[in-house]
């Protein structure tokens, strides 16, 4: 995905890395559920889309709820817990075999960074939320 920040500004929610490595994150797996087994398609395969898509969509929603810094930060918060919901379902994936050992670790490594992000933004929220 391309950078679109222009002169160091964000200008909406789609300039923000955790933004970006989110929606990357979750095109990921969107791709490789695609080989999980048909028996899974309304169970493990929907839940770790839906809480992986659920992390730039929440996003999306606290950027616009910035001139709240509580608002901003209680859909920062939904982010987080989706991010770590993903890292779950990603355990389950592996342990049930349709996952890889190294496949799973990126992934939950990619999670651990956009949390991390979350967290700062968070504790930062007074930098991000409008006057």
């Amino acid at each position: 995905m391309e950078k679109r920040i222009k002169m160091g500004r964000v200008n909406s929610h789609k300039d923000l890395h955790v933004y970006q490595n989110a929606f990357r994150a979750a095109m990921i797996i969107f791709q490789v559920s695609k080989e999980f087994p048909y028996e899974e398609r309304f169970s493990l395969t929907d839940q770790i889309r839906r809480s992986s898509r659920s992390v730039s969509a929440n996003l999306a929603e606290a950027w616009r709820k910035r001139r709240y810094k509580a608002a901003f930060i209680a859909k920062l918060s939904d982010c987080e817990s989706e991010a770590c919901e993903t890292q779950v379902h990603l355990e389950f994936c592996y342990e049930c075999g349709y996952l890889t050992e190294e496949r799973t670790k990126n992934l939950t490594n990619e999670y651990d960074r956009i949390i991390a992000q979350l967290i700062t933004m968070i504790n930062q929220a007074d930098k991000w939320t409008l006057k």
